[in-house]
C-alpha cells in the first residue's frame, strides 16, 4: 500500500525525523512530510528492445492476459478504424506491493437505487461540465442489505451492498465519526460528499445518496465491479503505450472535467482508478478532492505523486493534478513510478521528486517521452494544463494526435481490456477481507457528539 500523506496534524505523533540542515531539502519541514509512511517499496530490472507494430503488441498482451487467468476473449481492441502508434511489447520485471487506502466505490452499469428513484445521468460535454448540484436521494440502512467488504481504511471500510427496492448492487461507504474527527478529516470528509454530488461524469464514481446514525456515516455510491486498475497493471507488470494511452485519455477526460467545476482530485494513481464492467475508468476515492478556485495550501496526496511544490511546501494550484498524470503515465509504461527506488527512505524520495531529474527507458515512444516532460516540468509557468492554453495543450498534444476524444467521452472506443464477470454483484476482482459484525450499524440511540459536524450527511436514518 502506498499510504497517503495527510496533513502534518494528523502525521504529528509520527516518530521525528532527523534534522535537514543542508542539501536539496533543507528548510523544509520534514515532520510534515514525513507524517506516519511506511512505505514499500519495488525492485524493478527494466528490459530495452525495439518496439514491435501495435496489433502485435496487443496480441502478446492480451496472450499474457491469458497466462495470468485473465479470459483475452473479454478483451475488446480499439477498432481499427482509430489507428494507434507502434509500441513496445518487453515487461519490467519488479515487485510492488501497494496496500490500499480504501479501494473504495465499485459499479454496475447505470445502477439507480431507490426510493426514490435516482435521475438518469446525463452524458457529459468532454470540455465542459455543469456547474449546478445534484441534490442527491435520501436513503437509510433499511433501504439495503449489506453483504460483504470491499475494503477498508484507517476509519472506515467500504461493503458490497444490494438495495432491497431494485435489487441492484452499489458500494456503501461506512465512516466512523469518531475516528475522522479523531484523525482531523472532518473538513476532508465533508469536502468529499461535496465535490460527488456535483460531479456527473461518465468516468468518475457516481454518489447516488448520504446517511448517518450516531456513529457512523454512509455514502451509497456505485459498484465498480472490474477492480483497480493497478490490480491489472501489476498482472502485466506494465502496459503496451496503445494501452496506456487509453487510460491516459480518459483520466485526462476525468481531471479536465474536474477542474472545469474548480474541484483539484490530488490523489491520482492506479490505486484510485476502477474499471467498469464494460471495461471503462472510473475515478474514485475523493478523499482528498476540493473545491479550489485558485491556490491551497494543504499538504497531502500519495508520496510518489507528490509535485514538486507540494513537497517544497508552497502553495499550488490545479496543476498538480496535470502532474500526477505524468507520474501516471510513466508507471503504466514502466511499472514503476520515476522516483522509485528500493531505498524506503520517504527523505530521500522527496529529494529526488524536488531535483525533477528523470530517466526515461528507451523502449518509451518518443511522443510519451515529450508529453511527460510537459507534465513533470517543475516549472510551472512551463507545465502542460497550466499554461494558456489550459487543458486543450494536453488534448492537442501529438501522442493523442490520433485519439478521437469525443468517441471516447461518449464510451464508443472499445477498451483494451474487459473484466470477466458472473454478472451483476460480482466481486471476484476484489480482495476478501476479515467481516466485521454489521449489526453496529443503524444505532439511532444516545447522544451524537459529532452532530454538528456532518450536517451535509443528512438527518438520521435506519
Amino acid at each position: 500500500m502506498r499510504h497517503l500523506l495527510l496533513e502534518s496534524a494528523y502525521a504529528s505523533d509520527a516518530p521525528s525525523p532527523p534534522t535537514i540542515e543542508s542539501g536539496l531539502l533543507a528548510g523544509i519541514d520534514v515532520n510534515a512530510l514525513v507524517g506516519d509512511l511506511n512505505l514499500d517499496m519495488m525492485s524493478m530490472d527494466m528490459d530495452m528492445g525495439a518496439a514491435p507494430p501495435y496489433e502485435t503488441a496487443l496480441d502478446e498482451f492480451f496472450g499474457k492476459m491469458h497466462d495470468l487467468g485473465i479470459d483475452p476473449s473479454h478483451a475488446v481492441r480499439v477498432p481499427p478504424s482509430d489507428p494507434l502508434p507502434v509500441i513496445p511489447t518487453q515487461h519490467i520485471q519488479h515487485q510492488h506491493q501497494h496496500q490500499h487506502h480504501v479501494p473504495q466505490h465499485p459499479q454496475p452499469p447505470q445502477p439507480q437505487p431507490q426510493p426514490p428513484q435516482p435521475a438518469t445521468q446525463e452524458r457529459t460535454p468532454m470540455l465542459s461540465g455543469r456547474k449546478d448540484k445534484r441534490k442527491l436521494n435520501n436513503y437509510s440502512l433499511k433501504d439495503f442489505r449489506i453483504l460483504h467488504t470491499l475494503g477498508t481504511g484507517s476509519f472506515g471500510r467500504v461493503h458490497l451492498a444490494c438495495s432491497r427496492h431494485n435489487h441492484r448492487h452499489y458500494a456503501i461507504k461506512v465512516l466512523n465519526k469518531a475516528k475522522v474527527v479523531q484523525q482531523k478529516q472532518v473538513e476532508h470528509t465533508n469536502s468529499e460528499r461535496s465535490v460527488l454530488a456535483l460531479a456527473r461524469h461518465p468516468f468518475i464514481v457516481n454518489l447516488w445518496g448520504t446517511f448517518q446514525d450516531v456513529n457512523n456515516l454512509f455514502m451509497v455510491m456505485d459498484f465498480v465491479p472490474g477492480g483497480e486498475l493497478f490490480t491489472l497493471l501489476r498482472k502485466s507488470r506494465r502496459f503496451p503505450s496503445p494501452v496506456a494511452k487509453f487510460y491516459t485519455a480518459e483520466v485526462i477526460l476525468a481531471i479536465d472535467y474536474l477542474h472545469s467545476h474548480d474541484i483539484i482530485y490530488r490523489d491520482l494513481k492506479p490505486e484510485n482508478i476502477l474499471l467498469g464492467a464494460d471495461g471503462h475508468i472510473k475515478l474514485t476515492d475523493f478523499g482528498f478532492a476540493k473545491i479550489v478556485p485558485d491556490i491551497t495550501w494543504t499538504l497531502c496526496g500519495t508520496p510518489d505523486y507528490l509535485a514538486p511544490e507540494i513537497v517544497n511546501q508552497k502553495s499550488y494550484n490545479k496543476s498538480v493534478d496535470w502532474y500526477a498524470v505524468g507520474i501516471l503515465l510513466y508507471e503504466m509504461l514502466a511499472g514503476a513510478p520515476p522516483f522509485f527506488s528500493e531505498e524506503s527512505n520517504p527523505i530521500r524520495l522527496y529529494e529526488r521528486i524536488r531535483a525533477g531529474r528523470i530517466e526515461y527507458p528507451r523502449h518509451f515512444e518518443a511522443g510519451a517521452v515529450d508529453l511527460m516532460r510537459g507534465l513533470l516540468v517543475t516549472d510551472l509557468s512551463l507545465r502542460l494544463g497550466n499554461m494558456i492554453g489550459g487543458s486543450k495543450d494536453v488534448f492537442n498534444h501529438p501522442w493523442f494526435s490520433e485519439v478521437p476524444w469525443e468517441k471516447l467521452a461518449n464510451k464508443e472506443v472499445g477498451p483494451p481490456y474487459v473484466p470477466q464477470l458472473g454478472g451483476d454483484g460480482d466481486a471476484s476482482q476484489f480482495e476478501r477481507y476479515n467481516e466485521e459484525d454489521v449489526g453496529q450499524y443503524g444505532q439511532m440511540a444516545g447522544r451524537d457528539p459529532h452532530a454538528a459536524l456532518f450536517t451535509e450527511f443528512g438527518p438520521l436514518g435506519f
